[in-house]
């Protein structure tokens, strides 16, 4: 009887996990369709475009192929694109765990019971629902922004803090490449927040599903908050720190102020060597793809899923 019973319940967990897939492979439809019949095409073409040299003219457009001089050029012939590279991916690993710290944390003092709740969760999703093109060129041209920004960033007597701190540090042999990515995040506080909207909403919708009775019994087990943060509140959103770490990664990739992109852009536009933007754009892609699927994978192995 309790091999059946076993068996039955098995049966049950398999079809569910069914459904859920299927209900899963429904939600992503629209994109798999989108990408089939409006992006496979330009993606192949892009990729070929890197092995070929792109002959242009009066109604001319002519691909010659030439093997890897493309990705040649682009590694020991250019002079900027290995530093941007390098620098971008470090300015991304250190803004996207800024940014994941950031929106945790905002998001535990979100889940708290105050007056204004409401309120300061809407200030802080509201740069997400203006996220169009117009709430971009405010963000980029808006002369009230950008002194609001330098206000918060700087003291009233026009001292930036870090600055100062960066002084001291260097003066007592302190000041590494480390102090200043961080000191550089912290200056760019405004652009961090800018960017949490999203994470701050799905660490926050985890944080509401957490049942209150989980944290009673730690109480009573005599967890102290501290302790309940890291043995419960963690375990139990953990999942979402995977999530949130992709769509940051991937959302960094897509800012307007990324020198990566922007120098494909000077070669595609200004120079018109379509080849060598295709084999830039390709090795960049690769490399983001192979850190996001290295880090996940890492991420992956702490993650706890409640049955």
């Amino acid at each position: 009887m309790e091999m059946e019973k076993k068996k039955k319940k098995k049966k049950k967990l398999v079809g569910l996990e069914r459904r859920k897939a299927k209900a899963g492979y429904l939600f992503i439809l629209p994109f798999i369709f989108g990408f089939l019949v409006f992006m496979l095409r330009p993606f192949v073409q892009s990729l070929y475009m890197s092995f070929t040299q792109v002959e242009l003219g009066a109604g001319v457009f002519e691909l010659h192929y030439n093997g890897l001089a493309n990705y040649n050029y682009a590694f020991r012939v250019d002079p900027e694109y290995v530093r941007l590279l390098t620098e971008e991916l470090l300015r991304m690993v250190v803004y996207s765990f800024a940014i994941i710290v950031f929106s945790f944390f905002v998001s535990l003092i979100l889940n708290q019971k105050f007056q204004g709740r409401a309120l300061v969760r809407a200030v802080f999703f509201l740069p997400v629902i203006l996220s169009s093109g117009v709430m971009l060129g405010l963000e980029s041209n808006n002369q009230l922004i950008a002194q609001l920004q330098q206000t918060v960033e700087t003291t009233t007597s026009g001292i930036s803090i870090t600055a100062g701190l960066q002084t001291i540090l260097r003066t007592t042999g302190v000041g590494t490449r480390a102090f200043e990515q961080v000191f550089e995040v912290i200056n760019n506080i405004y652009d961090v927040a800018l960017a949490s909207g999203i994470q701050i909403i799905i660490f926050l919708s985890g944080l509401q599903t957490i049942p209150s009775s989980m944290y009673e019994a730690a109480q009573i087990e005599g967890c102290t908050a501290w302790e309940s943060l890291w043995k419960v509140t963690f375990p139990m959103i953990s999942s979402l720190f995977l999530v949130n770490w992709v769509y940051t990664v991937v959302d960094f990739c897509m800012r307007s102020d990324n020198e990566v992109i922007e120098k494909i852009r000077t070669t595609m536009v200004a120079k018109q060597d379509y080849g060598t933007a295709s084999a830039m754009t390709w090795v960049y892609f690769v490399v983001v793809i192979a850190f996001v699927g290295i880090t996940s994978l890492a991420i992956s192995k702490g993650v706890y899923y409640s049955d």
